[in-house]
């Protein structure tokens, strides 16, 4: 025999809500449950004024110079493969094409990746600590900071003269695309990838 307060349910629906009718059960501490809201106040999310955080920025601006440099540097690949093959056999021809390819795309994507890396992490950075606020009219800081740190880290094993070359052509290339999307007038870092 079954009790009279337990009832029967068909197949996979589960067992039915509880009653709640019970005067000794306050509806408030079960609500969020039941999806009743005790609060009469709305729920907003968060909400970063100044775009998309860090850890976003740089696993999207890393997927996409991965790509990239992986495309272009296949593209390297398939050149060298074609005019350094040491035989006309096609065979061998396929096979130096694929070592080439997979030798130099792999190459260019992890560079093109680890560059946009520490870009998408100095550039974070710099906007953590608001750097724009203490460079004065030299706007936007961020970016001509982030890409002369990207260029002295990339290169800082092969010295301090390399470190700063490569620095200085990171802040080159900051600033050329600033000067031509200024001239263009289009708004500085409108595109959301690296410098761009």
């Amino acid at each position: 025999m079954q009790s009279p307060d337990r009832r029967e349910f068909e197949g996979d629906a589960g067992a039915p809500l509880p009653d709640f009718s019970a005067p000794n059960i306050d509806i408030r501490t079960v609500a969020p449950a039941l999806g009743v809201s005790v609060n009469k106040q709305p729920d907003y999310l968060d909400y970063d004024q100044k775009g998309r955080g860090i850890v976003v920025t740089m696993f999207a601006n890393s997927g996409v110079a991965y790509l990239l440099g992986s495309c272009f540097g296949g593209l390297y690949g398939l050149r060298e493969g074609i005019a350094k093959s040491p035989s006309s056999r096609v065979r061998v021809q396929v096979n130096s094409i694929l070592n080439h390819c997979g030798r130099h795309g792999s190459r260019w994507g992890n560079a093109l990746g680890v560059v946009a890396i520490l870009y998408s992490l100095y550039e974070g950075g710099a906007d953590h600590f608001d750097l724009d606020s203490y460079t004065g009219p030299i706007q936007p800081a961020a970016p001509a900071f982030a890409g002369f740190m990207t260029g002295a880290t990339f290169y800082s094993g092969a010295g301090p003269r390399a470190a700063l070359l490569a620095g200085s052509i990171g802040l080159g290339t900051v600033g050329v695309t600033y000067a031509g999307y200024t001239a263009l007038g289009i708004p500085y870092g409108s595109r959301g990838f690296l410098f761009f």
